[in-house]
């Protein structure tokens, strides 16, 4: 696995101050785990993209904080600017080299394609992007990937008991979940067909809860008149 090293620094500005920071390109980030205070620190913006770039989630960081000791720790997750698409803030998770710990890991498709795919007969279906797994630090795995050119014919499928995964990592999925499947391609007139289908199945959907709510709303009419017409007959004979 990749295992990098970066500097980073104690962080005192707090709050909406950090706006400073970034304008340096600084980015504030914490750093926690289990049985430690959560920490406040910050790493130079450069540097932190290379090192995401080469260990993702799932590579493990040397953290240097200051001139103390380097801290082994995963890049736990990362807020980013939706407009910039830059990063604002990075927690950083320290581990325990001993303990195991579950993460994310990316499934990429490797392989030629299948011979149907070519022929627009089928399409390759990924439904797992990414599955847990649980491994020590050090032997958590960047990737796995799986190998599409075993998909012959129509409905072969690749599950979770099929993906190869290194010596001391333990998927966390069910053995039957799908990851990938060779499926039968659909037309562009079936594909009109189902969309036009879903339509006229949401105004149906939509002109019976309408029809409901009037339903509803003429038997609450109706019984507010009944309870009107009951106080009414009540005042008569308290009259009489």
């Amino acid at each position: 696995m990749t295992r990098v090293a970066l500097q980073a620094q104690e962080r005192e500005i707090l709050g909406k101050k950090v706006k400073i920071l970034r304008r340096e390109g600084i980015i504030p980030a914490h750093v926690f785990g289990k049985k430690i205070e959560t920490e406040h620190v910050s790493v130079n913006r450069l540097e932190f993209l290379k090192v995401f770039e080469q260990v993702g989630e799932t590579g493990l960081v040397d953290l240097k904080i200051g001139s103390e000791k380097v801290r082994p720790v995963l890049i736990r997750d990362i807020q980013v600017d939706p407009v910039r698409e830059e990063p604002l803030h990075i927690d950083f998770y320290q581990v325990n080299l001993m303990e195991k710990v579950k993460v994310r890991v990316p499934i990429y498709l490797r392989g030629e394609e299948p011979e149907l795919v070519h022929t627009g007969e089928a399409v390759v279906i990924q439904q797992m992007p990414e599955v847990e797994v649980e491994a020590l630090p050090t032997d958590l795995p960047e990737n796995i990937e799986v190998d599409i050119s075993v998909l012959k014919n129509i409905d072969d499928t690749v599950y979770i008991s099929d993906l190869k995964v290194p010596q001391g990592v333990e998927v966390q999925a069910d053995a039957e979940w799908v990851v990938v499947k060779l499926d039968k391609a659909v037309s562009e007139e079936a594909e009109a067909l189902m969309e036009e289908m879903e339509k006229e199945a949401e105004v149906v959907e939509e002109a019976a809860k309408e029809g409901a709510e009037a339903v509803t709303e003429e038997g609450v009419e109706e019984g507010a008149e009944g309870t009107k017409e009951e106080e009414a007959g009540e005042s008569e004979e308290k009259k009489e």
